[in-house]
């Protein structure tokens, strides 16, 4: 594994995002990466959205939002999206992005970052309770709203 870094999504790397892979039932808990894109350019002064390469490969995705002016709390700082390929899930590049995401939001002076997830065997519960969110209480939806002290 090459040195990982984050890179702005761009022209030059949102095909290659959109073509992220997921591990089989993985994909009743994400929306194609072009769906998040798009949903940003309604406010692209708070949207962060960053694609993780391994030396030149788009290996994942990540976006956030910063919002001071968020009607609710968990919006206004809050982790949208995260995607790592099938293939590369469990080296640690969900950890990467998160951590990443969390610099900015320190960069930014928030105090707290947050994250919805919708229960599930195959869901990203497990992997947020990793990277240090905690449940907080859930949506109208009944999906968890998790937070990250920062």
């Amino acid at each position: 594994m090459a040195e990982l870094r984050l890179e702005e999504l761009s022209a030059k790397t949102v095909v290659a995002a959109n073509a992220l892979s997921l591990k089989p039932g993985q994909e009743q808990f994400i929306a194609p990466v072009s769906y998040s894109a798009a949903a940003a350019v309604a406010d692209p002064s708070t949207s962060w959205q960053r694609v993780v390469l391994d030396g030149d490969d788009v290996v994942g995705f990540i976006m956030g939002d910063f919002n001071p002016h968020a009607e609710h709390d968990e919006f206004k700082a809050i982790l949208w999206r995260i995607n790592v390929d099938a293939d590369d899930q469990g080296r640690g590049i969900g950890t990467f992005a998160v951590k990443a995401l969390a610099d900015e939001a320190r960069d930014r002076g928030v105090s707290r970052l947050h994250v919805i997830w919708e229960s599930g065997e195959l869901g990203p519960e497990q992997f947020f309770l990793r990277t240090g969110f905690q449940p907080i209480g859930e949506t109208q939806y009944g999906e968890t709203i998790g937070a990250l002290d920062l």
